[in-house]
């Protein structure tokens, strides 16, 4: 049986490094990847998936609106597809999320998203929200806060580096933006 995986964490925990061992893994074994990425974060150039430490894959993009799984079975009339994998899984929709688990369900290819779990607010986002409740798997990737505790959060900071409390919950950014935070650290840079 196919099952859908959410591997979840903060910023800094590896989350692309993993998606993308992951996919040459497979790619390794001549098990065909398809990847996925948000349209919406053109940080490393449109439809790639980069992580930190120099690796990077050619991806297709998904707005608010692109059908998940029209799209799979779009590409399934092309090539095999063994597995899909999603990064900023975060930024899908509770539809999309529901047609990933159609994927795994009624297609019964693996689908593997990876994505934060909360906002800067300590927020779930959407996307994050419908995996957590629906996923058949959830894998939670560590960090670390700057005092050694294990970051579970994420705070906005301006170009200072002071925290921003207020703004749209979609705006994308690296460590210029984002910093992980253990819950202790997060309370006192929002609330203190």
């Amino acid at each position: 049986m196919a099952k859908l995986y959410f591997y979840y964490s903060t910023m800094n925990a590896g989350k692309s490094t993993t998606l993308l061992q992951s996919s040459f893994n497979y790619e390794e074994r001549g098990m065909r990847t398809l990847l996925l990425t948000a349209a919406f974060d053109d940080r490393y150039g449109v439809g790639k998936i980069a992580s930190r430490i120099g690796l990077e894959a050619e991806a297709n993009l998904f707005e608010d609106k692109t059908d998940l799984l029209a799209m799979v079975k779009d590409e399934l009339t092309r090539r095999p597809v063994d597995c899909v994998m999603v990064d900023e899984a975060q930024f899908l929709s509770r539809n999309q999320v529901f047609q990933l688990s159609e994927v795994a369900d009624a297609l019964k290819i693996p689908v593997l998203c990876y994505g934060l779990r909360t906002d800067f607010q300590g927020s779930l986002f959407e996307g994050s929200q419908h995996l957590l409740a629906w996923a058949d798997e959830l894998k939670e990737l560590k960090t670390i806060c700057h005092c050694g505790s294990k970051a579970t959060m994420v705070i906005r900071v301006d170009e200072n580096g002071d925290p921003i409390r207020e703004g749209a919950q979609k705006v994308v950014g690296g460590n210029e933006r984002y910093v992980a935070l253990c819950r202790k650290h997060f309370k006192e840079s929002t609330y203190g």
